[in-house]
């Protein structure tokens, strides 16, 4: 009877067991075939990760930022690129079996199970190796319960095998690597490497490597800028773990857990980081669409004119609109992991972001708060109305968001004024670092409109490869982009144009006029009497070559007089001013709107033997496979004759050794041979220097929000003393920096019959003393 019961009990269990056995099989086949639950196609597996950050590049090889959609900012690292420390950390803490098995470790499953299933040990380990863990990254959402949870094992396992299959090892760690959220932003081992150290994950140290693995754990519990401490144990476990399998000695795992946790943290914003301004011109350049009227408000004529021929000529713009990957779908700049390599050099991006911050914040701008300080009309005019300011501050309102979110929300113009005149908790700009503060939105408004802003641009004259691009003074706070987005008036800037021409008609540098007050009458019999702040040698001959060198306005209208407005216009657009420039008398005084990339492509010109070179951004464009899938060349046109563009350039070079832009050689000591223009406008609302080297077209503006911001004195407002020295400190940087390759010795290249056009005449001293400034030196108009 006994041996019955037996025979009965084990028929019952061998059947109960080989049923599990199949059932187990049907399930995890049914999850294969997709029955049960989500399985991801094969496509998928075979191509899991598919969403990249792409990177910007600078010239010499630096990454300066990233474009992603803010949840998935992965940058692409090769297993190549990885450190073998970061590998060997990785598989010590999270899966020690990770060679011998084949997505699933029975071993450790089993220890889990029994461990923490039965025995409820907390430190029993888990069961899910780096594959598991991987297909859980790649294919499952968050489970919002345990029971939900425990249905997602088995079919992680499945993908986890399926894994397996497709994928080398090696592949398996990197894509782990790629894809982990280290929080701040830093999706993926380079974002992580970079953000909290500074670095490559190549170029990782054994405790950096461990700090990182060990965030893997728990990324927020072991947080290292929050909790500095609980994370350092928790990479010093990560180290008694390569100690325990065999990958460091003792020895040195004591050594490294003594070590304290350093960071070099830097969050990933596309507001931070080096040029933030170009960052985001580039990335509105290459996701432009082809431009729509019905897209731009009525007082945009001018700016759908120039995208729609930016959209024909510049295969840059609109590049991800315009082309198309092997699947046919176009180019998605946030998530397919392009390289896109700039002709952007970090070093002197630096230099110029430093040389605005230096002249701007620590000089200039001290001076123009004292100026302004105890005014009731500051930071405005001192010839503003109360009206006329209110009116202004009012429009500003209007433009932010606070506004647009009472305005929704149905609230009265009455209302919404009180509740900008409540005080509340802020953080507002300051040149120290943003400062948390009591202020009515009202009063910030008017505080923000005091700081003067800037724009400079330096660009190679040959190639047109842009070298640093400084849109403004500060990108979190003041976004709006002067290099390419905003135009100002250019004063003086224009008068080299005027010589071109008259260069081109034939008029000589050495010719003489009289120096007295012109009078110009234009085409509808209106008399033109321009003013001049030069008091110099009135009634006396001087030269052209002397007018342009002391921007001398006189000088500048009697050129204008022999020349006609229609055909200066021309030339105008020729050097690449794309505004529309009605063609008056007065348009030589530097009335049209212009922008600094604008600026320096047209002086390139005088450096570049009458070749005028647009500026070039991108060199070419790679995949995320590395393949080059663009390539970017430079555009030119000629613009002068070889013999006015020699001549222009012994004109312009007189500007800096003896004119209005002496303060290069005197306060800056700089002897390259160079060459430049000052310029200031009206009330002085704009102040420009233009400067150029053999290797180097660089420009500048400063001017404030409104042209109703700006000094009431010539002194500080004029182009002299609120550009130039911007100019100044950048050119100083570049030449103390040898690895750049620029030298104050390299010399223009000139033919000998051109190198002076007056050896033969009689002609004025081009020596002045360069600080002794006349007060009125490049303004237009009283």
């Amino acid at each position: 009877m006994a041996s019955k019961v037996t025979k009965g009990f084990l028929i019952l269990f061998w059947s109960l067991f080989i049923a599990g056995i199949v059932a187990v099989y049907l399930l995890f086949a049914a999850i294969a075939n997709g029955s049960i639950g989500y399985m991801p196609p094969v496509e998928q597996l075979e191509n899991p990760i598919d969403k990249y950050a792409s990177q910007v590049i600078s010239s010499d090889g630096k990454t300066i930022g990233s474009y992603a959609h803010s949840s998935d900012n992965r940058i692409f690292v090769t297993y190549n690129d990885l450190s073998p420390d970061l590998v060997k950390a990785l598989i010590a803490t999270e899966d020690v079996r990770f060679a011998e098995h084949s997505g699933i470790d029975a071993i450790g499953l089993f220890r889990a199970i029994i461990k923490r299933g039965i025995l409820m040990q907390k430190s029993g380990g888990g069961g899910s190796t780096i594959t598991q863990q991987l297909a859980k990254q790649l294919f499952s959402p968050s489970a919002d319960n345990f029971m939900e949870r425990l249905f997602q094992k088995p079919i992680e396992w499945v993908i986890a095998v399926q894994l397996e299959r497709y994928y080398t090892k090696e592949e398996i760690i990197n894509m782990y690597l790629n894809k982990f959220d280290f929080l701040y932003n830093a999706v993926g081992i380079q974002s992580a490497a970079s953000v909290y150290f500074g670095k490559t994950p190549k170029t990782l140290t054994i405790e950096e490597a461990a700090t990182l693995v060990g965030m893997c754990k728990n990324p927020s519990y072991f947080n290292p800028v929050r909790r500095n401490e609980r994370t350092r144990g928790r990479r010093n476990t990560v180290l008694d773990q390569m100690q325990k399998a065999g990958y460091i000695t003792q020895a040195e795992c004591d050594s490294l857990k003594k070590l304290p946790l350093k960071l070099h943290f830097q969050r990933i914003d596309h507001k931070d980081g080096l040029a933030p301004y170009f960052r985001e011109f580039l990335r509105m350049t290459l996701t432009a669409k082809k431009p729509n009227r019905k897209n731009y408000a009525s007082w945009q004529e001018q700016k759908f004119k120039e995208d729609s021929v930016s959209w024909e000529t510049n295969p840059l713009y609109g590049w991800c609109n315009k082309n198309k990957r092997a699947d046919g779908e176009f180019y998605n700049l946030y998530t397919d992991g392009l390289k896109i390599y700039t002709t952007i050099d970090s070093r002197m991006q630096k230099y110029a972001e430093d040389a605005v911050r230096e002249h701007i914040g620590e000089y200039l701008q001290p001076q123009f708060t004292r100026e302004k300080k105890g005014r009731s009309y500051a930071p405005f005019s001192r010839d503003l109305t109360t009206g006329e300011i209110d009116t202004i501050l009012m429009r500003a309102m209007h433009q932010t968001d606070r506004y647009r979110w009472m305005k929704k929300s149905g609230m009265k113009e009455a209302e919404m004024r009180a509740e900008f005149q409540k005080p509340v908790e802020m953080r507002v700009f300051t040149w120290n670092g943003p400062v948390d503060t009591i202020m009515s939105p009202w009063d910030s408004i008017r505080y923000h409109k005091g700081f003067l802003r800037s724009a400079f641009m330096s660009m190679d004259p040959h190639n047109g490869y842009v070298k640093a691009y400084v849109g403004g003074i500060d990108y979190n706070y003041f976004q709006y982009d002067m290099v390419n987005g905003g135009r100002r008036q250019i004063g003086s800037t224009i008068k080299p144009y005027l010589y071109s021409l008259a260069m081109i008609e034939g008029i000589s540098p050495c010719d003489e006029m009289l120096h007295v007050q012109q009078q110009l009458t234009d085409e509808n019999g209106k008399l033109w009497i321009p003013r001049n702040s030069n008091k110099k040698r009135i009634g006396e001959m001087v030269s052209i070559q002397w007018g342009l060198q002391n921007s001398d306005n006189w000088v500048t209208a009697y050129l204008m007089s022999k020349l006609s407005p229609y055909t200066f216009v021309r030339l105008l657009h020729s050097f690449g001013l794309k505004g529309d420039i009605d063609p008056v008398v007065s348009v030589c005084l530097g009335t049209p709107d212009v922008s600094v990339g604008e600026m320096v492509s047209a002086y390139s010109t005088f450096a570049n033997q009458g070749i005028r070179v647009e500026p070039l951004y991108v060199t070419r464009i790679e995949d995320s496979y590395g393949n080059t899938i663009a390539n970017f060349t430079t555009q030119v046109n000629e613009v002068l004759t070889e013999d006015a563009s020699y001549k222009m350039l012994h004109m312009l070079r007189s500007v800096i050794d003896g004119g209005t832009g002496g303060r290069i050689r005197g306060r800056y000591h700089i002897k390259a041979p160079m060459g430049g223009k000052t310029g200031t406008t009206q009330n002085n609302s704009d102040a420009w220097f233009m400067g150029f080297t053999p290797n180097l077209v660089s420009g500048c503006w400063v001017g404030g929000e409104e042209r109703s911001i700006h000094f009431d004195r010539m002194e500080w407002g004029q182009g002299a003393a609120s550009a130039l020295p911007v100019y100044g400190l950048f050119m100083q940087k570049v030449y103390a920096d040898k690895s750049l390759g620029y030298s104050e010795e390299e010399d223009f290249e000139i033919p000998e019959q051109y190198k002076d056009p007056c050896a033969n005449k009689s002609s004025e001293s081009t020596t002045t003393n360069q600080e002794n400034y006349p007060s009125g030196i490049d303004k237009m108009f009283e």
